[in-house]
Protein backbone atom coordinates (compact mmCIF):
# COMPACT_ATOMS: atom_id res chain seq x y z
CA UNK A 1 0.00 0.00 0.00
CA UNK A 2 1.26 3.48 -0.87
CA UNK A 3 1.85 5.92 1.95
CA UNK A 4 -0.22 9.12 1.87
CA UNK A 5 2.04 12.08 1.12
CA UNK A 6 0.56 15.19 2.69
CA UNK A 7 0.51 18.15 0.27
CA UNK A 8 2.59 21.18 1.21
CA UNK A 9 1.99 24.71 0.00
CA UNK A 10 3.81 25.91 -2.03
CA UNK A 11 6.31 23.12 -2.63
CA UNK A 12 6.95 21.61 -6.07
CA UNK A 13 8.41 18.47 -4.47
CA UNK A 14 5.00 17.73 -2.90
CA UNK A 15 2.50 18.31 -5.72
CA UNK A 16 -1.04 19.41 -4.95
CA UNK A 17 -2.73 16.29 -6.40
CA UNK A 18 -5.93 18.34 -6.78
CA UNK A 19 -6.88 21.97 -6.24
CA UNK A 20 -10.37 23.38 -5.77
CA UNK A 21 -11.42 27.01 -6.25
CA UNK A 22 -14.61 27.96 -4.41
CA UNK A 23 -16.43 31.10 -5.58
CA UNK A 24 -17.75 33.35 -2.80
CA UNK A 25 -19.47 36.74 -2.84
CA UNK A 26 -17.54 37.97 0.22
CA UNK A 27 -13.98 36.80 0.95
CA UNK A 28 -14.13 37.84 4.62
CA UNK A 29 -17.37 35.93 5.25
CA UNK A 30 -16.06 32.93 3.29
CA UNK A 31 -12.84 32.96 5.28
CA UNK A 32 -14.72 33.05 8.57
CA UNK A 33 -16.80 30.05 7.47
CA UNK A 34 -13.89 27.87 6.33
CA UNK A 35 -11.82 28.71 9.42
CA UNK A 36 -14.78 27.61 11.63
CA UNK A 37 -14.76 24.31 9.71
CA UNK A 38 -11.07 23.72 10.44
CA UNK A 39 -9.25 25.26 7.48
CA UNK A 40 -5.93 27.05 7.86
CA UNK A 41 -4.97 30.19 5.93
CA UNK A 42 -1.84 29.71 3.78
CA UNK A 43 0.56 32.19 2.24
CA UNK A 44 -0.34 33.62 -1.13
CA UNK A 45 -3.41 35.23 -2.54
CA UNK A 46 -4.48 38.66 -3.71
CA UNK A 47 -7.46 40.96 -3.25
CA UNK A 48 -9.51 38.57 -5.39
CA UNK A 49 -8.55 35.19 -3.88
CA UNK A 50 -7.14 33.60 -0.71
CA UNK A 51 -5.39 30.26 -0.19
CA UNK A 52 -6.25 27.75 2.56
CA UNK A 53 -5.63 24.15 3.54
CA UNK A 54 -8.38 21.81 4.64
CA UNK A 55 -7.87 19.89 7.92
CA UNK A 56 -6.02 17.15 5.99
CA UNK A 57 -3.65 19.70 4.43
CA UNK A 58 -5.11 19.84 0.91
CA UNK A 59 -4.88 23.38 -0.52
CA UNK A 60 -7.90 25.21 -1.91
CA UNK A 61 -8.78 28.81 -2.74
CA UNK A 62 -11.69 31.08 -2.05
CA UNK A 63 -12.20 33.24 -5.15
CA UNK A 64 -14.31 36.37 -5.27
CA UNK A 65 -17.30 35.70 -7.53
Amino acid sequence: MDKLIKPQWPDAEHPQQMHVDVKVDDLDAGEAAVLRLGATRLTGGTESFRVYADPSGHPFCLVRA
